[in-house]
């Protein structure tokens, strides 16, 4: 495989026989029927998910065994999400850029070591917090406003939404406070630790679970949670004022 690739920018369970409290019997049908459908809903999912996990893993073979369009096949089902990532945790367009373009190569040149231990999502979510851990310590790159945030779809979250009532345009002071609320957010996650902040980060902006954290970070679940716990307190702390 070449080392070489562009990446292209993207009811009751009792049941009364012979009609006695036929009330309750007719709840109990009607609340199994909707279990009933929700277990088959459920199933369905898991199925589509099973499937999804089958089909992924066979481009991901393909790919090693040196298919380029099955590689392109794995860019295209998560370049998005790795942008947003990518711009989420390093606030900066052109470090978000770099880092996507840096993730899917390093994916590339070193796919053949995927041993299928994992999800190729949490395997691409570990190279490219990584990427971003050794950026921020070596830049300490910071948003200039962690106030709104992206989430997994792409949309914004605002964490100031308490304060802001979105027509702040309208009001110069309010939309001062904002901003200086918003600094102050941001001065309390610049004093965290570039792993506690991906943590935090990763664990409230993105909505991943602690297992899932850890698996990218290449840590325990117990660790993920230690470190969240660590970085919460430390926000608590810099924050009580403001309550």
């Amino acid at each position: 495989m070449a080392d070489a690739v562009a990446i292209a920018l993207p009811g009751s369970r009792e049941q009364v026989s012979g009609g006695v409290m036929g009330g309750w019997g007719i709840q109990s049908s009607a609340g199994m029927g909707l279990s009933g459908a929700i277990g088959r809903e459920r199933s369905a999912k898991d199925r589509a998910r099973a499937e999804d996990r089958a089909e992924e893993n066979d481009l991901i073979r393909e790919a090693q065994a040196g298919s380029r369009a099955a590689f392109d096949a794995l860019v295209r089902r998560y370049e998005n999400q790795v942008l947003r990532l990518a711009l989420h945790l390093m606030g900066s367009e052109h470090d978000a850029e770099d880092i996507y373009q840096e993730a899917f190569l390093k994916a590339y040149r070193y796919l053949g070591n995927f041993r299928f231990e994992c999800s190729f999502y949490t395997w691409i979510y570990r190279i490219v917090t990584n990427l971003c851990l050794d950026q921020m310590r070596r830049k300490k790159t910071r948003r200039e406003d962690s106030a709104v945030v992206l989430d997994q779809s792409g949309g914004e979250i605002d964490t100031l939404a308490t304060v802001s009532d979105g027509r702040s345009y309208a009001n110069p002071a309010q939309e001062l406070n904002r901003k200086m609320l918003g600094a102050r957010i941001q001065g309390a996650l610049d004093k965290l630790t570039p792993r506690e902040r991906m943590v935090f980060e990763l664990k409230h902006y993105q909505g991943l679970r602690l297992r899932t954290i850890g698996e990218m970070l290449n840590t325990t679940e117990e660790t993920a949670k230690n470190t969240l716990f660590r970085a919460t307190k430390k926000l608590r702390g810099q924050l009580a004022e403001l309550r």
